[in-house]
């Protein structure tokens, strides 16, 4: 295996995969992570920024979401990866809607880290990990557009702008202007 490539084209990561940066572990989810996510996504905050949780969240469907991750995993759709400092998780950062070769790069922390740079720091580990490890020749993300922060983490990930379309959030119930950027091949400054 060679970048985390099989011989026969099929990629094969490990469920005890694992990215370290300077100040985090970003891991598997497991199911004894849902009460944690559940308090993350509790905070208004948090949630608004996301499309699909809803709000307030609700735990069986938290423990849900999470069961689903490995199903994901093994299929190599989606790599979810829970972000860990000091041995608590403060968020997601993820590479899902895995196909040809492409995918869509995600993350989000707990209020209480914002502005410190960690999600910077989660986004850049999965990034690699999408490009180098995946081998994936294409990622696309997207934020809310009153949440320009997001936006400065994906330029310095070398993606771009292409649009902005408005689309419903869930959390908020609401119909929300949305920017969205892609990055192709190894444009990564």
């Amino acid at each position: 295996m060679v970048g985390g490539m099989a011989q026969d084209g099929d990629m094969h990561v490990p469920t005890d995969f694992t990215l370290r940066t300077t100040r985090l572990l970003l891991r598997a989810f497991t199911p004894q992570d849902a009460q944690r996510v559940f308090e993350i996504r509790s905070d208004f905050e948090v949630t608004r920024m996301l499309v699909f949780p809803a709000y307030p969240p609700v735990l069986e469907h938290v423990a849900a979401w999470l069961r689903e991750h490995a199903v994901e995993w093994r299929a190599g759709t989606a790599y979810r990866f829970a972000v860990v400092a000091d041995g608590r998780v403060i968020g997601c950062a993820d590479v899902d809607g895995i196909e040809d070769g492409c995918g869509e790069l995600g993350y989000w922390l707990e209020r209480d880290h914002w502005g410190r740079g960690l999600a910077s720091e989660a986004a850049d580990a999965v990034h690699d990990f999408a490009n180098r490890t995946l081998g994936l020749r294409r990622l696309v993300a997207g934020h809310a557009a009153d949440n320009p922060a997001s936006g400065r983490i994906l330029v310095r990930l070398g993606f771009r702008w292409i649009e902005d379309r408005t689309i419903w959030y869930r959390s908020r119930q609401a119909l929300v202007p949305r920017r969205y950027y892609v990055f192709d091949g190894n444009e990564k400054a």
